[in-house]
């Protein structure tokens, strides 16, 4: 088998090579969420002017043993570790502190947030002064903010590569253990104390995020063919006896939030699929066509993510308004206007993009600048965490809409530029992960 280190397509200051199968394999998650999401929405407005919101593909009889499958989160989160381990050694190359990672994280992820909420709270505003029913615009913000919990983990996972790398390099097997220790005890008072079930939001996250320093120390290339295949019939194993014993749910979205154990195991499950299928992905992201493809798709994936939902929710609410046919949520007609759906939804995405792309663009400044005080970073993330994890959790208002917007705005001025390391720019990279320093 291939090994994941060759350099298939050049190398970045630090002399890492860039895993094409990596890049290609996060283009196709975030594709398959952009479907997905398509494929779900669907508000109704009734005779007498009330709007409800159903998720006509959960309603679907075939629907969960397909999200079994197609559940993509744990694989974004392997592949985040695989890249935020590089990311981090590369700049603990470069002299860079744990301090300065954070800073650098959490900038590129809030600015192109902070654009977002501060965009939706002055549409929805707009909306409401227009005479839109605020119930309308409730079920707007509330659809359009579920990205946000994917941002909460996230950040939690990658703000604790610093840590969890040092951690991975001292006892990679106890730490990793750890983490599932701490996911089954969780899970085990979920019953007792529901809300207690979140905190698995930062321990499943973490650990799955985890099997992405495995994967870059290169331990799944050991693995023959057969053994990755007996490692995911494995794990998917664990899971039915899980689902049988009543302990987790047999519906991928039900076990999302808030996670639990089936998502580590699922996490697992995806790694070996990756390992296992590697060969093939470096040789499709090798086509010049599909590499550019991912390379203008990586660049922009955040915003991509972010602004989809909100984007969908707003060409449906505007769809409602109007006399243009709408088909009955499940029917044929529903389906065969899906790909309109999505392509609708593409050239809403392009516009987006011109204009907010830019904000996640490497913003390291072209002279050297000195990294903010800690005291500056530590708060930036408390202001960022709380709107977010509130969002997360009790779901999204216009109200938190305008705070979470301005918490961002205050964290986007407190951690400044990202220090600099060397006397240039680093050179922009094509097929970078769009949150790698």
């Amino acid at each position: 088998m291939k090994n994941s280190t060759e350099p298939a397509a050049g190398k970045d200051m630090a002399g890492t090579a860039r895993d094409l199968a990596i890049d290609l394999a996060r283009f196709v998650c975030l594709a398959l969420v952009v479907v997905g999401h398509c494929m779900m929405t669907s508000p109704v407005l009734h005779p007498d002017g009330t709007v409800t919101t159903e998720n006509t593909l959960a309603e679907q009889d075939w629907f969960e043993p397909v999200i079994w499958v197609f559940m993509v989160m744990p694989l974004f989160f392997v592949a985040g570790g695989i890249t935020g381990i590089q990311s981090w050694r590369r700049m603990q190359a470069r002299g860079g502190s744990g301090l300065e990672f954070v800073q650098s994280r959490l900038l590129r992820l809030v600015r192109p947030a902070a654009a977002l909420l501060a965009a939706m709270f002055v549409g929805l505003w707009g909306a409401l002064l227009a005479g839109v029913d605020p119930q309308v615009v409730q079920l707007l913000a509330s659809g359009a903010g579920m990205p946000l919990w994917f941002l909460a983990a996230y950040l939690a996972a990658q703000l604790n590569i610093p840590l969890l790398v040092r951690l991975h390099r001292r006892a990679p097997w106890l730490t990793l253990l750890g983490l599932v220790a701490l996911v089954v005890t969780v899970d085990c008072f979920r019953g007792a104390f529901p809300s207690f079930a979140y905190i698995n939001m930062v321990f499943v996250w973490c650990a799955v995020q985890q099997l992405g320093f495995f994967m870059a120390d290169g331990w799944l290339d050991r693995w023959r063919g057969s053994q990755l295949v007996g490692l995911i019939a494995a794990c998917n194993l664990v899971m039915v006896v899980l689902v049988v014993l009543g302990l987790c749910r047999d519906n991928m979205l039900v076990n999302l939030n808030p996670p639990n154990l089936s998502l580590v195991l699922l996490g697992v499950s995806q790694a070996a699929v990756l390992q296992l299928t590697r060969p093939l992905l470096s040789a499709l992201a090798a086509v010049r066509w599909i590499r550019a493809v991912v390379a203008v798709a990586g660049r922009h994936a955040m915003t991509v993510y972010l602004w989809h939902l909100p984007l969908l929710a707003a060409m449906t609410g505007l769809l409602l308004l109007t006399d243009f046919p709408k088909p009955a949520s499940g029917t044929a007609g529903w389906w065969w206007s899906r790909p309109l759906v999505f392509f609708g939804v593409v050239l809403l995405l392009l516009p987006a993009v011109l204009l907010f792309g830019r904000l996640e663009e490497r913003p390291t400044p072209a002279m050297h600048s000195r990294g903010r005080a800690p005291a500056a970073v530590v708060t930036a993330v408390v202001v960022v965490f709380v709107p977010v994890a509130d969002a997360a959790v009790n779901g999204l208002t216009l109200g938190l809409l305008g705070g979470g917007a301005a918490c961002f705005a205050m964290a986007v001025l407190l951690l400044g530029r990202v220090p600099a390391r060397g006397t240039r720019p680093l050179p922009a990279q094509a097929l970078s992960a769009n949150v790698e320093p």
